[in-house]
C-alpha cells in the first residue's frame, strides 16, 4: 500500500498490476526552479527552441513502441490506439511550428517621421499544464509544445491515474538537450494541482479535464485577470441522424463517436438524436453492431475495439448512471454489463431516454449512449442545443441545405457532417463554448494563449517637438 500523503502509485486498469510508484513532488520547489530557468529560455532564439522541439520528436520516435506500450498499460486503451496517440505527439511539433508562425507572426510597418510600427509576441512566463488520463501523452503535449516554442517554461501535473506516461515524455525532453528545469513534471493528486493553479509564480494555467474542475479553476482565478487560463472541459455531445440510405455507414460513425476509447473522449457522442423515420432501421443495425464490439485487455488477440475504463470507480459510476436512466423512464436497447467484476471492463450501453422528463445534462464519461427520438431535423437541432456544453456535434445524413441549417444553428466549437464527433484534427482549432471551454481553443490555436501581442512604435534616435500650448 502507498502512503497517500507522500507517495503515488499507478495501476493497470486491465490487470490491476502496479505500473509505477514514486514520491509526491514539492510544488513550491518546482515553480522556483521554473522561474529561474525562464529568462534564459525566453531569450533563446526561436529557431533554437524549435530545433529542440524537433529533437524531442525524434526521441519520441525512438521510444515510440515503449511509450505506446506504457500508454496501453496505464490507461487500458488498446495498443493500436496507443500507437496512434504516440504518432500524434510526434506530429504536433511541425503543426505547432506552423501555427506559431501563422498565429503569432512578426510585422513591421513604416510609421511617422521615418519611425516604424512593430508587432511581436512575448511568452507569458511559467505555464502550468494540468493533464488528463484519457490521452496522457497527446493532450498535455498539445499545450506544452506551443508553450515551449513561444518561450515559456512548463510544469506538467499529469493525472494521478497516468503519471508514468508523463515521466516517459520528460525523459525524451531531457535526452533532446532541453536546458535544465525548462520542462518539469510534478507528481501528485488534486492538492498539487490546486497548489499549481493558485501559485503566484505561475503565469498561466492550461487545463484539460472535467467541467467541475475547470469551473473551480476559473472561480479560483477570477480575481487574477493577469494569469492566462485555457480550459477544455468536455461535453454532452450530440450526433444527429436524419434521412440517409447509408445506414450501415451511419452506424459505423455512431459507434466510432460513442465507444472509441471506451467512451472516454471529451468529444465522444453522448446523445444520439434520431429523426423518427430513421429510428427503427437505424436501431435494427446499430444494436447488433454494438453488441459485436470486442472489449478486452490492451494486448489481446484478436485486437479489441475498446479496453476497460480507467478504474473501478469509473466503471461503477457509469453503470450506475445507466441504471439511474432506466429508473427515470429510459428504455434499455443494449444493457451495459461489467465483464470482469474485479477489473473495470464495461460493455457498451445504449438506452432510449426520449421519455425521460429531466435528462441529466452532464458528461457521462464512458461507453454510454442515450438515444432521443425527434419528429424532424429542426427538432433535432433544438435537442442538440439542449445542453450547457458546446464542444462537438455531428450531423449524419441530409442534404447540403440541411447541413447548412445544422451548422448555422448548432452551438458547438466542432461541427461535422457525415463524420464522427471525435477524432478532431490538430491542424484546426479545438475547443468549445458554454461548459466546454472558455473561448481559448487548443490545437492549431494554442499559440494564441501561449504568447501575448506587444505593439511597439520605434525610432533609432529620439525625435519630437511640441508645437501647441507653449508660452512665448
Amino acid at each position: 500500500m502507498a502512503d497517500t500523503d507522500t507517495e503515488l502509485v499507478s495501476y493497470a486498469p486491465a490487470t490491476g498490476e502496479e505500473i509505477w510508484r514514486g514520491p509526491i513532488d514539492d510544488v513550491d520547489k518546482a515553480v522556483s526552479r521554473s522561474r529561474r530557468a525562464w529568462p534564459a529560455w525566453a531569450a533563446k532564439a526561436q529557431g533554437q527552441r524549435i530545433e529542440l522541439a524537433r529533437r524531442f520528436a525524434n526521441e519520441v520516435r525512438t521510444d515510440a513502441e515503449e511509450i505506446a506500450t506504457l500508454i496501453a498499460k496505464e490507461t487500458g486503451k488498446p495498443i493500436w490506439e496507443a500507437r496512434t496517440e504516440v504518432e500524434a505527439v510526434v506530429a504536433k511539433i511541425d503543426i505547432s511550428v506552423q501555427a506559431y508562425a501563422e498565429r503569432t507572426g512578426r510585422k513591421k510597418r513604416d510609421g511617422a517621421l521615418l519611425g516604424t510600427s512593430a508587432l511581436r509576441h512575448k511568452p507569458h512566463g511559467v505555464m502550468s499544464v494540468l493533464g488528463p488520463y484519457n490521452f496522457p501523452a497527446h493532450l498535455p503535449n498539445g499545450h506544452m509544445v506551443p508553450a515551449l516554442i513561444a518561450g515559456n517554461t512548463v510544469i506538467l501535473k499529469p493525472s494521478e491515474k497516468a503519471p508514468a506516461v508523463a515521466l516517459a515524455l520528460l525523459k525524451c525532453w531531457k535526452r533532446c538537450g532541453m536546458p535544465e528545469d525548462v520542462v518539469q513534471v510534478v507528481i501528485g493528486g488534486p492538492d498539487e494541482g490546486k497548489a499549481l493553479v493558485a501559485h503566484p509564480g505561475i503565469d498561466g494555467v492550461l487545463f484539460t479535464g472535467s467541467a467541475q474542475a475547470g469551473i473551480a479553476i476559473n472561480r479560483k482565478l477570477a480575481a487574477n485577470p493577469g494569469k492566462i487560463v485555457a480550459l477544455e472541459m468536455g461535453g454532452n455531445n450530440p450526433i444527429v441522424v436524419t434521412d440517409t440510405p447509408l445506414i450501415a455507414d451511419a452506424c459505423a460513425l455512431i459507434i466510432q463517436s460513442a465507444f472509441t476509447t471506451a467512451g472516454q473522449r471529451c468529444t465522444a457522442a453522448r446523445r444520439l438524436i434520431v429523426v423518427e423515420s430513421m429510428y427503427k432501421p437505424l436501431m435494427a443495425q446499430l444494436i447488433p453492431l454494438a453488441r459485436k464490439l470486442v472489449v478486452d485487455e490492451p494486448f489481446a488477440d484478436p485486437q479489441p475495439f475498446m479496453g476497460p475504463v480507467i478504474d473501478n470507480s469509473a466503471a461503477e459510476g457509469i453503470t450506475e448512471s445507466f441504471v439511474a436512466l432506466m429508473t427515470a423512464g429510459g428504455k434499455p436497447l443494449l444493457p451495459m454489463r461489467r465483464v470482469k467484476p474485479q477489473q473495470p471492463f464495461v460493455t457498451p450501453g445504449i438506452i432510449d431516454t426520449t421519455e425521460v422528463a429531466d435528462r441529466p445534462d452532464i458528461e457521462l464519461f464512458g461507453p454510454l449512449l442515450q438515444v432521443i427520438r425527434v419528429p424532424d431535423l429542426d427538432a433535432g437541432i433544438a435537442e442538440a442545443n439542449n445542453t450547457r456544453f458546446g464542444l462537438s456535434a455531428s450531423l449524419i445524413g441530409g442534404s447540403p441545405d440541411d447541413y447548412g441549417r445544422f451548422w448555422a444553428n448548432t452551438r458547438a466549437g466542432i461541427i461535422n457532417w457525415n463524420r464522427p464527433t471525435n477524432g478532431a484534427s490538430s491542424s484546426a482549432p479545438f475547443g468549445g463554448i458554454g461548459l466546454s471551454g472558455n473561448h481559448r481553443p487548443a490545437a492549431f490555436y494554442a499559440a494564441d494563449y501561449c504568447a501575448y501581442p506587444v505593439a511597439s512604435s520605434e525610432m533609432e534616435q529620439p525625435r519630437a517637438s511640441i508645437s501647441v500650448g507653449i508660452k512665448e
